[in-house]
């Protein structure tokens, strides 16, 4: 390892004790009218490049409304809006990452301040989320206006937390929906069982149909599931509505998840992967191909997700993404193997070169003053800029916003993770243990009701 990349290594450790994990990219989107804006999801907030890749700026946690262990789903709507899942609903920015306001509608108070577990934008350009909160009936909703207004769609449920929603590509009419029933007393005195749920609306949500994931009727019948039955769509063929891929989580020994594929809209699977290490994004190429991607492998399909192989010379890949021009993306490893935090394919014949990296961090996104972004990003970028040793982009002729001693930070005595030895802790790194803290007693009190 290059001394360079051991001593940020060495400096990120405070942080990435305070944040429960280290610093990495997990996520990325695209911005459909826009081919030069990419959103990249990391484990310390979205990072934002409107110049091709070229450039990438930071939107922290704290603006976007979250904080701690956690990973929202992104999804950007043709006219930039971009939407985030929340604990405390659907955060919402209307200028670019800089302003964002939590999701309102008196129609549907039940949206606000809960768990949105789900999210997806149609080909029309509806706005589908789903919610997962344990203090109350989860439903599904779908905005026709952009997320101005949110219309129930009739899922609401007292034991069910709706895991994925996904629309076909090709055509609106066609929502799949996964939720995860959790143990419990039932409005009728009886007792809910832990149960996988899939179902599919032919009608744009006016009505669904349960699909059995076991059973009988079952083709084949010993589809696997996990200690927690959660299975989530994972992605709906661009060209052939009918097929999808459904991921079994942690049904593959103690850590691994089975891949299933459905060409008739659902009612038949079939196991076509089981992976050692759990499936962190999956992905149907405009060439035909299926990719999926664990941080160990990354395996890849010729025949439509039929059978897969695994694919040489890639990234250690937690997530696959394709712009319109055909380029992927890739969140491969900022440090070692792979030192590419964002990576790019530009031809899809194996290689891989760097697109980003940590250390070339532009600063945080550039907002007019009082906006969210502004008042909460602003002030921590000079800590993490420390952090990463930042220094900008190498080629864009960008230069960091705040001019600080990018020397990075040497912490004293490791003493151990409840160690709170420095006085100089960074500002982001004790952002990070608050939110994690929060975060930890959500969840405790929804782990304690499943």
């Amino acid at each position: 390892m290059p001394r360079l990349a051991g001593l940020v290594l060495v400096a990120l450790a405070g942080l990435a004790q305070a944040n429960g994990r280290p610093p990495a990219t997990n996520g990325v989107a695209f911005a459909p009218a826009d081919p030069s804006t990419i959103l990249i999801r990391s484990t310390f907030g979205l990072l934002i490049s409107h110049d091709d890749g070229c450039s990438f700026h930071w939107v922290c946690e704290k603006a976007i409304g979250y904080g701690g262990e956690f990973d929202p789903k992104y999804a950007v709507a043709v006219d930039g809006t971009i939407f985030a899942t929340t604990f405390e609903g659907l955060r919402v920015s209307r200028d670019g990452g800089c302003s964002w306001v939590t999701a309102t509608d008196d129609n549907t108070k039940n949206l606000n301040g809960i768990w949105i577990d789900a999210l997806d934008i149609g080909p029309d350009g509806t706005v589908w989320v789903a919610t997962a909160e344990s203090a109350g009936a989860n439903d599904v909703f779908s905005s026709s206006d952009n997320g101005v207004t949110f219309t129930p769609r009739g899922q609401q449920s007292a034991t069910i937390w709706w895991k994925s929603v996904k629309v076909a590509p090709s055509t609106k009419q066609r929502v799949y929906l996964t939720g995860y029933q959790v143990a419990g007393a039932l409005p009728d005195g009886g007792q809910a069982t832990p149960t996988a749920h899939l179902r599919r609306s032919d009608d744009n949500g006016a009505t669904w149909q349960p699909l059995e994931l076991f059973g009988s009727r079952r083709d084949p019948p010993d589809m696997k599931f996990g200690p927690t039955p959660i299975v989530l769509v994972a992605a709906v063929d661009p060209k052939q509505p009918d097929t999808l891929l459904l991921i079994s989580i942690g049904a593959n020994g103690s850590r691994g998840d089975r891949l299933y594929r459905s060409i008739d809209a659902g009612y038949s699977f079939t196991e076509v992967l089981a992976t050692p290490d759990p499936i962190r994004d999956t992905l149907f190429a405009q060439d035909g191909s299926v990719y999926v991607a664990t941080v160990t492998a990354t395996f890849k399909s010729t025949d439509n997700g039929l059978t897969f192989a695994p694919l040489t010379g890639a990234p250690q890949l937690a997530c696959l993404g394709q712009r319109s021009d055909g380029k992927l993306f890739g969140c491969g490893a900022n440090w070692e193997p792979d030192f590419k935090a964002v990576a790019v394919s530009p031809d899809n014949t194996g290689s891989w070169t760097k697109q980003f990296r940590f250390v070339e961090l532009a600063g945080p996104l550039q907002c007019a003053s009082g906006t969210t972004s502004a008042q909460q990003c602003d002030p921590a970028w000079p800590s993490l800029q420390q952090q990463f040793a930042a220094t900008g982009p190498a080629t864009c002729g960008i230069q960091p916003d705040v001019e600080v001693d990018v020397t990075p930070v040497m912490p004293k005595d490791p003493g151990g993770c409840c160690d709170a030895g420095d006085a100089g802790v960074p500002l982001v790194a004790v952002g990070f243990a608050a939110g994690w803290l929060v975060l930890l007693r959500r969840r405790r009190k929804r782990c304690c009701d499943a």
